[in-house]
């Protein structure tokens, strides 16, 4: 009696009676390129599932690194990039501009439009090819992808420069502030303070997570332009 009661003791593994939601996350993944967390939330939004029938994005990793699914670590494009050391700060570091710390609690909290991060994205490592600059509104996540000759602070103004002319007198209205690293590529970037309203902040050295909107919009591009590969063999239109 003791034995039998024993063994109904203690959570039980829900991996074999929801194996139906497995499978489901596991077709997602691979076919439709979500995540892990995005296969639980759609499901239950949706209603394809009940919420007695899932499990927790959480225990969805746990199965993970037991090896309970076809699915494996090295999969999971954000999971194996994650950076766990603590963070360095660099004491003699350039001053670009304006720092990050200068810039309003009223943009972090993301209520008023027309406040940018701002990163590039480089496909091969050589002078002669195409660079990605990427533009991310951080309230609507209004997602700009511009293609520039290189990684020059000289290509980069040059692409300000024909934003400047398409957007005209409405300018300074949408481009309200921009958020960027401390890359050679953006040292002029503060010029823009001088020919129009936008503010230029510069976030910390080694501190991506400060434009962490267009950080994980570049992530997304990496699935399909990896490390490495040639970014002039892509069209605008690609």
């Amino acid at each position: 009696t003791y034995e039998l009661h024993r063994s109904e003791c203690g959570r039980k593994s829900l991996f074999l009676r929801r194996h139906k939601f497995i499978d489901y996350v596991s077709h997602c993944f691979h076919n439709q390129g979500w995540s892990l967390d995005a296969c639980v939330g759609y499901a239950l939004d949706k209603g394809i599932f009940q919420k007695d029938q899932v499990v927790s994005t959480k225990t969805l990793y746990n199965y993970v690194d037991l090896g309970l699914m076809d699915i494996k670590n090295g999969d999971l494009p954000e999971k194996v990039k994650r950076n766990t050391k603590t963070r360095r700060a660099r004491v003699n570091k350039r001053i670009l501009g304006r720092s990050i710390d200068e810039r309003s609690p009223r943009i972090e909290s993301r209520k008023d439009f027309g406040h940018w991060e701002c990163d590039l994205v480089l496909g091969h490592k050589t002078k002669d090819d195409d660079v990605l600059l990427t533009l991310c509104e951080r309230k609507t996540r209004q997602f700009f992808m511009i293609k520039i000759e290189d990684k020059t602070s000289a290509s980069v103004m040059k692409a300000f420069d024909k934003l400047r002319e398409h957007y005209g007198s409405k300018w300074n209205q949408i481009f309200k502030s921009i958020t960027t690293d401390n890359g050679s590529e953006f040292a002029d970037l503060s010029d823009l303070e001088q020919v129009s309203k936008t503010l230029v902040y510069y976030a910390h050295p080694y501190t991506s997570c400060d434009k962490g909107s267009v950080e994980r919009h570049n992530g997304l591009i990496r699935r399909y332009i990896p490390k490495g590969d040639r970014m002039d063999k892509y069209s605008v239109e690609d």
